[in-house]
């Protein structure tokens, strides 16, 4: 299971940060990642909390061929696409891709696998419990609902209503991931 995330808070020409992780996830459609499931977008105030604008985040299941570290540079190409720039950790940014898995892959090297954050933030970890509610953390062995219990206080996030233009990427049905 190969799970990556998706998170923006700037505006990317004048498109909003949810048109840019739509889009940002047609891109990876055209670069050999298949985008056989995505959560449904969420809102979160920045973490750590700071004056920067909310993000929207979610969270999709890929396949590709790639392996991670070829797999990593394609979400950073992905990202420099969007004009990302990466100055400062925690930066506000037109685009964030993570790669939160690669099957059961545990590396301490680049890419760091599994994400070394990816328990600690509500944007990911309620995403993940809406599309692997049955999915174990390669290291921790905890769900996504069992990290969800153990957040750190005060994440505000919120739920995003479906809007139909978010479905215009390609994805897939493969009812094995699900």
């Amino acid at each position: 299971m190969i799970l990556i995330g998706i998170g923006a808070n700037l505006p990317y020409r004048d498109k909003s940060p949810r048109f840019t992780c739509t889009a940002a996830l047609s891109h990876l459609a055209e670069r050999g990642v298949t985008i056989t499931c995505r959560s449904r977008w969420i809102e979160s105030a920045p973490v750590p909390p700071s004056d920067q604008p909310w993000f929207t985040n979610g969270v999709a299941l890929v396949k590709t061929t790639l392996g991670p570290e070829d797999l990593l540079a394609v979400l950073h190409h992905v990202e420099t696409v969007f004009r990302r720039v990466r100055t400062v950790p925690n930066a506000p940014r037109a685009l964030d891709l993570d790669l939160l898995a690669y099957h059961d892959l545990v590396s301490s090297t680049p890419p760091i696998l599994p994400h070394p954050r990816l328990h600690e933030r509500a944007f990911v970890v309620w995403p993940l419990a809406e599309i692997v509610p049955h999915w174990h953390h390669p290291t921790s062995g905890r769900t996504p609902l069992q990290m969800a219990t153990a957040l750190p206080p005060g994440q505000r996030i919120r739920w995003m209503a479906e809007n139909p233009s978010d479905r215009q990427i390609r994805v897939t049905t493969d009812s094995s991931y699900r």
